[in-house]
């Protein structure tokens, strides 16, 4: 992309905001990312030792790309990781299911809305 001055999601574009059907509040930390991964050139480390979870819920688009990257870089981290299974995507298909098969089960927890809300709630 850099390659071709291509400008997607880069801050201050259309590809950088947030979508409006998310239920956004103004006390909502936003993190925009840099790269593939939501760690790399950002401060979101920073934020979540401030917060300290005891869950990171990932969710994204380009499964295969930046949620893996984000994922196994808050592995690293030693944080359990769930990604939400409905709110995952990607253009290449066969790289989002062999991505789900190498997180699934080692470094992260595949699961369905509903079983998140379910334990997020007990």
């Amino acid at each position: 992309m850099r390659k071709h001055n291509l400008q997607i999601t880069i801050a201050g574009t259309d590809g950088c905001e947030l979508l409006p059907e998310l239920d956004y509040r103004p006390t909502d930390i936003i993190i925009v990312k840099k790269r593939y991964s939501a760690f790399f050139g950002t401060d979101l480390e920073e934020t979540l030792k401030n917060l300290r979870p005891d869950l990171l819920v990932v969710a994204g688009t380009n499964t295969h790309a930046c949620v893996r990257t984000t994922v196994v870089d808050a592995y690293q981290r030693d944080y359990e990781v769930v990604v939400a299974t409905e709110c995952i995507a990607s253009y290449d298909e066969a790289h989002h299911h062999i991505t789900k098969h190498y997180l699934d089960g080692g470094i992260a927890q595949l699961l369905p809305n509903r079983e998140i809300i379910r334990m997020l709630a007990s």
